[in-house]
Protein backbone atom coordinates (compact mmCIF):
# COMPACT_ATOMS: atom_id res chain seq x y z
CA UNK A 1 0.00 0.00 0.00
CA UNK A 2 2.17 3.44 0.47
CA UNK A 3 -1.26 5.49 1.12
CA UNK A 4 0.40 7.24 3.54
CA UNK A 5 2.04 9.78 2.49
CA UNK A 6 3.07 11.62 5.08
CA UNK A 7 -1.03 12.16 6.98
CA UNK A 8 -1.28 11.92 10.72
CA UNK A 9 -2.55 9.02 12.36
CA UNK A 10 -3.30 9.51 16.20
CA UNK A 11 -2.86 5.79 17.84
CA UNK A 12 -5.18 5.78 21.38
CA UNK A 13 -3.78 2.24 22.54
CA UNK A 14 -2.17 0.97 26.07
CA UNK A 15 -0.72 -2.40 25.01
CA UNK A 16 3.31 -2.00 24.28
CA UNK A 17 3.57 -4.52 22.01
CA UNK A 18 0.59 -3.44 19.51
CA UNK A 19 1.84 0.02 19.98
CA UNK A 20 4.97 -1.15 18.39
CA UNK A 21 3.56 -3.30 15.57
CA UNK A 22 0.82 -0.28 14.54
CA UNK A 23 3.82 2.17 15.11
CA UNK A 24 6.14 0.35 12.67
CA UNK A 25 4.18 -0.62 9.79
CA UNK A 26 2.21 2.88 9.50
CA UNK A 27 5.58 4.44 9.59
CA UNK A 28 6.40 2.28 7.06
CA UNK A 29 3.30 2.77 5.01
CA UNK A 30 4.25 6.60 5.22
CA UNK A 31 1.64 7.77 8.04
CA UNK A 32 3.06 9.85 10.65
CA UNK A 33 2.05 8.38 13.95
CA UNK A 34 1.78 10.02 17.23
CA UNK A 35 0.49 7.80 20.56
CA UNK A 36 -1.47 7.86 23.53
CA UNK A 37 -1.65 5.09 26.10
CA UNK A 38 -4.87 6.23 27.78
CA UNK A 39 -8.24 7.78 27.43
CA UNK A 40 -7.38 11.18 28.88
CA UNK A 41 -4.36 11.71 26.60
CA UNK A 42 -6.12 10.33 23.98
CA UNK A 43 -8.90 12.76 23.74
CA UNK A 44 -7.07 15.80 24.64
CA UNK A 45 -4.87 14.85 21.46
CA UNK A 46 -7.54 14.58 19.66
CA UNK A 47 -9.11 17.43 20.71
CA UNK A 48 -6.21 19.27 19.72
CA UNK A 49 -6.41 18.42 15.99
CA UNK A 50 -4.66 18.31 13.44
CA UNK A 51 -5.21 14.38 12.64
CA UNK A 52 -6.24 12.51 9.60
CA UNK A 53 -7.27 9.26 11.38
CA UNK A 54 -8.02 8.14 14.75
CA UNK A 55 -7.39 4.54 16.11
CA UNK A 56 -8.93 3.95 19.42
CA UNK A 57 -8.84 1.05 21.62
CA UNK A 58 -11.97 0.14 23.48
CA UNK A 59 -10.08 -0.86 27.02
CA UNK A 60 -8.03 1.89 28.27
CA UNK A 61 -6.61 3.20 31.43
CA UNK A 62 -8.49 6.01 33.22
CA UNK A 63 -10.92 6.69 30.40
CA UNK A 64 -12.26 3.94 28.20
CA UNK A 65 -12.29 4.03 24.65
CA UNK A 66 -16.21 4.22 24.26
CA UNK A 67 -16.07 7.51 26.51
CA UNK A 68 -13.70 9.03 24.59
CA UNK A 69 -15.10 8.69 21.17
CA UNK A 70 -18.56 9.67 22.39
CA UNK A 71 -16.80 12.91 23.80
CA UNK A 72 -14.54 13.64 20.94
CA UNK A 73 -17.67 13.70 18.70
CA UNK A 74 -19.53 15.79 21.41
CA UNK A 75 -16.69 18.28 21.11
CA UNK A 76 -17.31 18.53 17.85
CA UNK A 77 -13.91 16.33 16.06
CA UNK A 78 -15.15 15.14 12.98
CA UNK A 79 -11.66 12.71 12.34
CA UNK A 80 -12.86 9.55 11.57
CA UNK A 81 -12.09 6.99 13.99
CA UNK A 82 -11.38 3.24 13.91
CA UNK A 83 -12.03 1.21 16.87
CA UNK A 84 -10.28 -1.62 18.60
CA UNK A 85 -11.90 -4.15 20.79
CA UNK A 86 -11.16 -7.61 21.98
CA UNK A 87 -15.16 -7.99 22.26
CA UNK A 88 -16.49 -9.41 19.74
CA UNK A 89 -20.68 -9.07 20.67
CA UNK A 90 -22.19 -7.53 17.84
CA UNK A 91 -24.01 -4.90 20.44
CA UNK A 92 -20.52 -3.69 21.34
CA UNK A 93 -20.01 -3.04 18.25
CA UNK A 94 -22.96 -1.28 17.64
CA UNK A 95 -22.70 0.90 20.54
CA UNK A 96 -19.23 2.12 19.05
CA UNK A 97 -20.91 3.31 15.76
CA UNK A 98 -23.49 5.01 17.58
CA UNK A 99 -21.62 6.50 19.53
CA UNK A 100 -19.57 7.98 16.75
CA UNK A 101 -17.16 5.92 15.17
CA UNK A 102 -16.80 5.73 11.72
CA UNK A 103 -15.52 1.45 11.53
CA UNK A 104 -14.32 -0.73 13.91
CA UNK A 105 -11.94 -3.78 14.09
CA UNK A 106 -12.21 -7.25 16.38
CA UNK A 107 -8.87 -8.22 18.41
CA UNK A 108 -7.11 -10.38 16.99
CA UNK A 109 -7.04 -8.71 13.60
CA UNK A 110 -4.73 -9.13 10.29
CA UNK A 111 -2.60 -6.18 9.61
CA UNK A 112 -3.53 -5.79 5.63
CA UNK A 113 -7.12 -5.78 7.28
CA UNK A 114 -6.69 -2.77 9.41
CA UNK A 115 -4.34 -0.85 6.82
CA UNK A 116 -7.16 -1.46 4.25
CA UNK A 117 -9.93 -0.61 6.78
CA UNK A 118 -7.57 2.70 7.23
CA UNK A 119 -7.41 3.44 3.92
CA UNK A 120 -10.98 2.92 3.12
CA UNK A 121 -11.69 5.68 5.53
CA UNK A 122 -9.19 8.17 4.59
CA UNK A 123 -10.14 7.52 0.73
CA UNK A 124 -14.24 8.33 2.24
CA UNK A 125 -12.71 10.92 3.95
CA UNK A 126 -10.84 12.97 1.22
CA UNK A 127 -14.04 11.84 -1.08
CA UNK A 128 -16.64 13.46 0.91
CA UNK A 129 -14.56 16.64 1.59
CA UNK A 130 -13.17 17.26 -2.52
CA UNK A 131 -17.23 16.64 -3.27
CA UNK A 132 -18.31 19.35 -1.16
CA UNK A 133 -15.48 21.70 -2.06
CA UNK A 134 -16.29 21.55 -5.65
CA UNK A 135 -20.12 21.19 -5.58
CA UNK A 136 -21.64 23.92 -6.34
CA UNK A 137 -24.57 22.93 -8.83
CA UNK A 138 -25.34 19.32 -10.08
CA UNK A 139 -27.83 18.25 -12.10
CA UNK A 140 -29.13 14.97 -13.38
CA UNK A 141 -32.35 13.86 -15.18
CA UNK A 142 -34.90 17.19 -15.12
CA UNK A 143 -32.95 18.39 -11.62
CA UNK A 144 -30.73 20.93 -11.11
CA UNK A 145 -29.55 20.94 -7.55
CA UNK A 146 -28.20 24.61 -6.67
CA UNK A 147 -26.35 23.67 -3.45
CA UNK A 148 -25.62 27.43 -2.58
CA UNK A 149 -28.85 28.15 -1.77
CA UNK A 150 -30.13 24.84 -1.28
CA UNK A 151 -32.87 24.84 -3.97
CA UNK A 152 -33.69 22.12 -6.23
CA UNK A 153 -35.63 22.60 -9.68
CA UNK A 154 -37.37 20.13 -11.75
CA UNK A 155 -37.76 21.59 -15.64
CA UNK A 156 -37.21 24.97 -14.61
CA UNK A 157 -39.68 25.14 -11.18
CA UNK A 158 -38.66 25.16 -8.13
CA UNK A 159 -39.31 21.58 -5.96
CA UNK A 160 -39.81 22.31 -2.14
CA UNK A 161 -37.74 19.90 0.03
CA UNK A 162 -37.32 19.76 3.49
CA UNK A 163 -34.25 20.39 4.83
CA UNK A 164 -33.69 16.63 5.66
CA UNK A 165 -34.20 15.84 2.07
CA UNK A 166 -31.96 18.30 0.65
CA UNK A 167 -29.08 16.48 3.00
CA UNK A 168 -30.40 12.79 1.70
CA UNK A 169 -30.28 14.02 -1.59
CA UNK A 170 -27.04 15.81 -1.14
CA UNK A 171 -25.42 12.71 0.66
CA UNK A 172 -26.80 10.54 -2.49
CA UNK A 173 -25.05 13.14 -4.77
CA UNK A 174 -21.42 13.12 -2.91
CA UNK A 175 -21.70 8.95 -3.06
CA UNK A 176 -23.05 8.73 -6.59
CA UNK A 177 -22.45 5.14 -8.19
CA UNK A 178 -22.15 3.22 -4.53
CA UNK A 179 -24.17 0.80 -2.88
CA UNK A 180 -25.35 2.57 0.63
CA UNK A 181 -26.51 0.10 3.17
CA UNK A 182 -29.58 1.92 4.87
CA UNK A 183 -26.92 2.02 8.29
CA UNK A 184 -24.68 3.94 6.07
CA UNK A 185 -26.94 6.62 5.13
CA UNK A 186 -28.49 6.76 8.59
CA UNK A 187 -25.21 7.80 9.91
CA UNK A 188 -24.37 9.75 7.33
CA UNK A 189 -27.37 12.00 7.18
CA UNK A 190 -28.74 11.53 10.25
CA UNK A 191 -26.30 11.01 12.30
CA UNK A 192 -24.50 8.77 15.31
CA UNK A 193 -26.31 10.21 17.99
CA UNK A 194 -29.77 9.71 16.15
CA UNK A 195 -31.81 6.53 16.51
CA UNK A 196 -34.55 6.84 13.94
CA UNK A 197 -35.32 3.29 12.72
CA UNK A 198 -33.92 2.35 8.93
CA UNK A 199 -37.78 3.16 7.90
CA UNK A 200 -37.30 6.53 7.89
CA UNK A 201 -34.94 6.50 4.97
CA UNK A 202 -37.30 4.62 3.38
CA UNK A 203 -40.14 7.17 3.86
CA UNK A 204 -37.41 10.02 3.06
CA UNK A 205 -36.20 8.01 -0.23
CA UNK A 206 -40.35 7.61 -1.22
CA UNK A 207 -40.39 11.40 -0.51
CA UNK A 208 -37.54 11.91 -3.07
CA UNK A 209 -38.70 9.91 -6.15
CA UNK A 210 -41.86 11.43 -5.54
CA UNK A 211 -40.46 14.84 -6.43
CA UNK A 212 -38.02 14.24 -8.29
CA UNK A 213 -38.43 10.92 -10.66
CA UNK A 214 -40.54 10.94 -13.71
CA UNK A 215 -42.23 7.44 -12.41
CA UNK A 216 -41.42 7.28 -9.03
CA UNK A 217 -42.54 3.39 -8.62
CA UNK A 218 -40.07 3.00 -11.52
CA UNK A 219 -36.90 5.24 -10.39
CA UNK A 220 -34.25 6.05 -13.03
CA UNK A 221 -31.55 7.36 -10.28
CA UNK A 222 -32.40 6.37 -6.97
CA UNK A 223 -32.41 2.78 -7.06
CA UNK A 224 -33.16 0.15 -4.43
CA UNK A 225 -30.71 -2.32 -3.45
CA UNK A 226 -32.36 -5.49 -2.41
CA UNK A 227 -31.06 -6.72 0.71
CA UNK A 228 -28.98 -3.64 1.42
CA UNK A 229 -30.19 0.09 0.34
CA UNK A 230 -29.98 2.27 -2.69
CA UNK A 231 -27.43 3.40 -5.06
CA UNK A 232 -27.83 6.85 -6.88
CA UNK A 233 -26.78 6.66 -10.60
CA UNK A 234 -27.22 10.10 -13.39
Amino acid sequence: MSEGKGRRILLIEDEPGLIMTLTDRLSNEGFIVEQASDGLKGEKAGKEGGFDLIILDVMLPHKGGFEVCRDLRHAGVSTPILILTARGEVTEKVVGLKLGADDYLTKPFEMMELLARVEALLRRRSTAATGSARLERFAFGKNEVDFRSMEVSRGGKIVELSAREFQLLRYFIEHAGEVLSRETILNGVWGYDAMPSTRTIDTHVTWLRQKLEDNHHHPEHILTVYGVGYRFVV
